[in-house]
């Protein structure tokens, strides 16, 4: 049986529609909503107890994040990765991802500086109590303050957008064995090229730091995709 979405709790001081988004877009991470499964604007309304409006301006905001598709005269479906979506991403992230931490070198605050460094140390304290949501969160939290220190808010947008393409996948990638500690490990150099103010080495950290996520995210798709495999044979 499909499992159905609970109903949005209006006390919410955010605007409805963004209360959607954020739900079908959590949805969709968390596999409620599945790959290729048709979205009704008319169903989500009525399990999200909302009208069709909010749910309309959503779905449009997910289709331009890529997390959905919309198909004239088909309908509106949750979008498929293939491993081609995934290299064309990671070609985008890694260009920019490098960008953002060369910039931060030259433009962090010490302020700011002091903060990637503490949470390093909540990362590091997340891995070792296995608290997947608290290290998911915290990791958020370290990329987002990243992109603030590099002062260029139409990067900020656009990485942000990309990140969201590809974050359902980010519990699985980082469950992958020694995943996480090689994360925190590449973390580490890159906030040490940005305190040094080193802008060459902060986009080459960067950069390989990307690298290693998308060879381990599809080596995790592989992965899941042969254990999926044998349990139907």
């Amino acid at each position: 049986m499909k499992k159905k979405l609970a109903p949005i709790r209006l006390d919410s001081y955010q605007p409805l529609r963004d209360v959607v988004c954020e739900t079908l877009r959590e949805a969709i991470r968390s596999g409620v909503l599945k790959p290729g499964e048709r979205l009704m604007e008319i169903q989500l309304a009525e399990e999200l107890g909302v009208s069709r409006t909010p749910v309309r301006e959503a779905i449009r905001r997910l289709e331009l994040e890529g997390c959905v598709i919309m198909m004239p005269r088909r309908g509106t479906y949750v979008a498929n990765i293939s491993i081609r979506d995934i290299n064309e991403v990671f070609e985008i992230r890694t260009s920019l991802e490098s960008l953002s931490s060369g910039l931060a070198a030259e433009r962090i605050t010490d302020e700011e500086l002091e903060r990637l460094q503490r949470l390093l140390v909540e990362i590091g304290a997340h891995i070792e109590s296995g608290d997947m949501d608290k290290i998911v969160k915290t990791d958020t939290e370290f990329h987002d303050l990243l992109y603030q220190a590099s002062r260029n808010q139409r990067l900020v947008g656009i990485i942000s957008n990309l990140r969201e393409q590809l974050t359902r996948f980010r519990t699985t990638s980082m469950s992958y064995p020694g995943r996480l500690k090689a994360t925190l490990e590449e973390h580490r150099i890159i906030v040490e090229a940005i305190a040094q103010g080193d802008v060459k080495a902060a986009r080459k950290a960067a950069e390989h730091h990307m690298e290693k996520s998308e060879q381990t995210l599809l080596a995790s798709m592989e992965a899941t995709q042969k254990k999926t495999g044998e349990a139907k044979e």
